[in-house]
């Protein structure tokens, strides 16, 4: 009886109590580093996949199944991208938003003072 099944069903297993384990662990602010990166590595799944696909030679179902996951890493990885790209605008829009409400409040002088005067209350 081959023991590689077992072994290979032992290391899937194992891949995916530490992955959850480590994943579990980052904090929010290093999330979208790592998913770039995540991502950029994820782009060696289609080069093993493209060479899946031409590697098949006259079977036509290892060619359909090269092809479906040079298509499927594609869509994961310009998936990685767009998500990342959102987060970071999302970030990108809040330092822009905090500066302009510090120009403001530079412009205007005190805050509390000025308050008052757009409010008009006297105290």
């Amino acid at each position: 009886m081959e023991l590689i099944p077992v072994y290979l069903a032992f290391v899937l297993v194992l891949s995916i109590f530490l992955g959850f384990e480590l994943i579990s662990k980052v904090p929010a602010t290093l999330h979208t580093p790592l998913m770039s990166g995540a991502n950029a590595i994820s782009g060696i799944t289609i080069v093993g996949a493209l060479i899946a696909t031409g590697a098949g030679g006259p079977d036509w179902l290892a060619t359909l199944l090269g092809a479906l996951a040079v298509f499927f890493a594609t869509v994961n990885v310009v998936g990685g991208y767009l998500v990342t790209d959102r987060m970071l605008g999302m970030f990108r829009s809040r330092a822009r938003n905090a500066q302009a409400s510090a120009r403001t409040v530079e412009r205007s002088g005190s805050g509390a003072a000025n308050s008052n005067k757009e409010t008009g209350d006297a105290s």
